[in-house]
């Protein structure tokens, strides 16, 4: 990388001096294009501190993974590409400062980041103010399309209503009532409005539903987990639970349902957001079972994704993270996804103009290491992806269950939206 050379420079007999007279007295102006005509700069917003942090600080390491091998195949354009890491410290205001700052200081030609909803549209008024783009690599509620953000995930569309269909059919129990769990803000109200619209147009009651929230970070679920107990012993059918808490809260309601001696057998939960990372340190025998759907599980099957987990592993190892280099998380995948397709639409484009780059972006196609090849949409800024429902396993990961025979055509907007 850039920064490393740098460093090397400095280290030769009379670096100490020549470094602070080059601190003294900054870089002549044609010495400053020339630097900058050689690197093109990304810039990234994923917190390595807060309640998010587990979870989203290693996607700025997949970032630096990914320039890594661009680099190595000659760069983008001829530009050697730079990654400028932030930490917003889940704070979501902070986001967007954070954001603001990257685009202006900084002159990066992209950003990757966000992680909840509420941290992207902090982010989304400074994108489309300074007609910058937003790499998001997270499954989300949808209803939102801006040319400003690349959606690299799914909306509920293509991931939340096929793993509650599979639930409500034969193959996975025939679910009759949903007890909903999720933190409070928007992606899990309104996921929950949607799930709500969609069971109204099955003909299913409102009595067959139950709707709970808690503080985001909220950590004592006993209460709550007793709850789900009184409500999965009432008459009326199969009963499951449709969890949307995020960050630390994920580990920390699993951990109370096996204290509470529930089984998937018993009451499966469906975790929107729970990631092979989640359980890290969790005794899971108890736990298997349960369910979540993403666009990649780490074990779905083929040479591309088997290559990209040795990549991860070997960068773990050399670059010194403080991540496991066993372990893969679909947000990983997608952000590792979204800086190929970037680099693909600036190489079609011939440029890293934002208006060039979201041109071009429609005509390039990446092979993923879940095994699909994506490509964003036509009509909208969303990516097609494939979809995965994926098994508790013993060993703290998800088998994978079922998966989409292809890569359904996501929509922004859903047709199940309740008021």
């Amino acid at each position: 990388m850039i920064r490393l050379n740098r460093r090397r420079l400095l280290q030769g007999a009379g670096a100490t001096a020549l470094g602070a007279a080059a601190a003294s007295f900054p870089a002549p102006s044609l010495i400053r294009s020339a630097q900058a005509a050689d690197i093109v700069k990304l810039g990234c917003l994923f917190s390595s501190s807060g309640a998010m942090a587990n979870v989203e600080g290693r996607l700025t390491t997949v970032v630096r993974m990914a320039a890594e091998e661009l680099n190595a195949r000659g760069g983008v354009l001829g530009r050697t590409v730079e990654v400028v890491g932030t930490d917003p410290a889940s704070d979501w205001p902070l986001y967007a400062q954070l954001g603001r700052q990257l685009i202006q200081q900084d002159q990066v030609a992209a950003l990757f980041g966000c992680w909840t909803s509420v941290s992207r549209k902090s982010v989304l008024p400074v994108v489309e103010q300074e007609d910058a783009l937003l790499y998001y690599p997270l499954h989300f509620e949808g209803e939102e399309n801006s040319p400003n953000v690349v959606y690299l995930n799914s909306p509920p569309s293509s991931s939340v209503l096929p793993a509650v269909e599979y639930l409500m059919g034969p193959d996975g129990g025939e679910a009759k009532r949903f007890f909903m769990l999720g933190s409070d803000y928007v992606w899990p109200r309104t996921i929950n409005q949607q799930l709500k619209g969609y069971w109204a147009s099955q003909g299913i009651e409102a009595d067959a539903w139950r709707e709970e929230y808690v503080p985001v970070g909220h950590s004592n679920f006993q209460t709550l987990v007793n709850q789900i107990r009184e409500f999965a012993d009432q008459p009326g059918g199969q009963p499951v639970v449709i969890l949307t808490v995020v960050g630390n809260s994920i580990p920390d309601f699993f951990r109370e349902f096996a204290n509470q001696g529930i089984s998937a057998l018993d009451v499966p939960v469906l975790g929107l957001d729970a990631l092979e990372a989640d359980f890290e340190g969790l005794d899971t025998a108890s736990l298997a079972g349960h369910l979540n759907c993403w666009a990649y599980l780490q074990t779905a099957e083929g040479p591309r994704n088997q290559e990209f987990l040795k990549s991860w592993a070997d960068y773990v190892a050399a670059s010194g993270s403080p991540y496991r280099g066993d372990v893969a998380i679909d947000p990983m995948v997608s952000v590792y996804d979204g800086v190929h397709l970037w680099a693909l639409a600036a190489e079609a484009a011939g440029s890293f103009d934002v208006p060039e780059v979201r041109a071009a972006s429609p005509s390039v196609s990446f092979a993923c290491p879940s095994g699909y090849d994506i490509a964003m949409m036509p009509d909208s800024t969303y990516v097609k992806r494939g979809v995965f429902i994926g098994s508790l396993n013993e060993t703290q990961g998800f088998d994978v269950l079922w998966q989409s025979e292809d890569t359904p055509d996501p929509l922004p907007f859903s047709p199940y939206m309740k008021s």
